[in-house]
């Protein structure tokens, strides 16, 4: 017995039903179904259509049994696969403009920031900006210069042809100053 076939129990299904074993088919059905159902039910948003492709995945499962390779995924895996694979195809046979339909009725989160944040963000700049202006100047422009203007550690020691130890001290410590100060 295979490593796959102990730990999943569904794996001992597939070859009773690769050889006919009605039983071993309805015993599937009875494992998966609601998840096989969940699966094309958010691809095609349609109970109706749910069934009948959740009805022709386990018609697929029936012929192609003898195909599935317990070495390459689960049995779970390979069957939702199939599920999603049936959905996606009945979708496409609604055509472009049945899709394109589906897509319009999804809600789109709006992504633009509310007054609400935008001031806590405000707030927040300015909050950092405070403790920035109680460090010494040296760790101030370090500091600046490597995180808002993106330059590397490495690049800032050679412009201020300073040991690169040097500099990640003076960044350390200024950070650690600035935690200190934004949590106070």
């Amino acid at each position: 017995m295979s490593p796959t076939a102990t730990s999943d129990p569904l794996a001992l299904l597939i070859p009773r039903i690769a050889g006919g074993d009605r039983a071993a088919l309805r015993q599937l059905y009875q494992a998966t179904s609601a998840k096989l159902f969940a699966v094309c039910l958010r691809i095609l948003s349609n109970r109706d259509e749910s069934e009948d492709v959740l009805q022709e995945v386990y018609l697929t499962i029936w012929r192609r049994a003898d195909r599935f390779e317990a070495g390459r995924a689960s049995v779970m895996t390979w069957i939702s696969t199939i599920a999603r694979n049936r959905a996606i195809d009945r979708l496409r046979a609604r055509g472009p403009l049945a899709v394109a339909a589906q897509i319009d009725d999804m809600e789109i989160a709006d992504k633009t920031p509310g007054a609400e944040s935008i001031l806590e963000v405000a707030e927040s700049v300015e909050a950092l900006n405070d403790c920035l202006a109680q460090l010494d100047d040296r760790t101030q422009s370090v500091i600046r210069t490597a995180f808002f203007e993106g330059v590397t550690y490495e690049a800032l020691a050679l412009r201020l042809d300073t040991p690169l130890g040097t500099i990640k001290s003076w960044i350390r410590r200024g950070l650690l100053k600035l935690r200190g100060c934004l949590e106070s």
